[in-house]
């Protein structure tokens, strides 16, 4: 087993090609390392993501200024840019069940762990992207929350039904509800909302936006950390 996890590692210290319909935003280098569970959970999301149709474009790691926010940034793990929405992916690494409703202040872990409602996490990140992107594009979003299968769900059963626009997933079905996603919203809307060059110029947009200083990354954290 632990041979197998060096491997994961070593694939996901390699940068995969630039391709024209998938690129990533580029990362700044923290000054503390990330753990190699953090490292593997990015690799099997990055996996996921590679596999989505070609049309669709990409980014991880985002922190963006966001002025509603304590710290003044929202660090978003995953955007995908779609012909007929964006996706806002949060990531979250725990073990045990997950119980929360939507309208839930407070999520638990098992019932021993407390933490902020993901959905409303993430519905402050799409706020986030909006307030930049309102000059661009006024596009439909979808929140997903993604879990390890080292969780079980005693959530709202809406927010696994693929018709929601709010969605709690295993990162291991990721791409494939992303796909179902697109083809429930192509029946309705046969014509793409998002052109491709739209969705170069929201691509574009957000890369800019993106700070990578990793000071700013650090100062960022640790307000995070001192307010929890």
């Amino acid at each position: 087993m632990f041979e197998v996890l060096k491997k994961l590692f070593r694939k996901s210290d390699s940068k995969a090609p630039q391709a024209v319909h998938k690129a990533h935003a580029p990362k700044a280098k923290p000054k503390v390392a990330p753990t190699r569970i953090g490292e593997l959970g990015e690799h099997k999301i990055n996996i996921q993501l590679n596999q989505l149709p070609k049309e669709c474009k990409f980014l991880s790691d985002l922190l963006l200024p966001n002025s509603k926010s304590r710290t003044g940034y929202a660090q978003i793990d995953h955007i995908v840019i779609s012909p007929y929405c964006i996706f806002v992916i949060e990531t979250k690494n725990y073990n045990g069940e997950i119980k929360g409703r939507r309208t839930d202040q407070q999520w638990s872990v098992s019932n021993r762990y407390k933490m902020y409602n993901p959905l409303k996490q993430n519905y402050g990140h799409i706020k986030a992207i909006e307030s930049l992107l309102k000059d661009v594009a006024i596009v439909k979003y979808i929140s997903m929350i993604s879990f390890t299968m080292r969780c079980r769900f005693s959530i709202d059963p809406e927010l696994r039904k693929i018709h929601s626009d709010e969605l709690v997933v295993y990162d291991v079905e990721l791409s494939e509800l992303i796909s179902r996603k697109l083809i429930s919203l192509k029946t309705v809307n046969p014509d793409p909302p998002i052109s491709a060059a739209l969705a170069q110029t929201i691509y574009d947009q957000l890369v800019q936006a993106n700070i990578t200083d990793a000071d700013i990354r650090k100062l960022h954290i640790d307000k995070i950390k001192k307010r929890s």
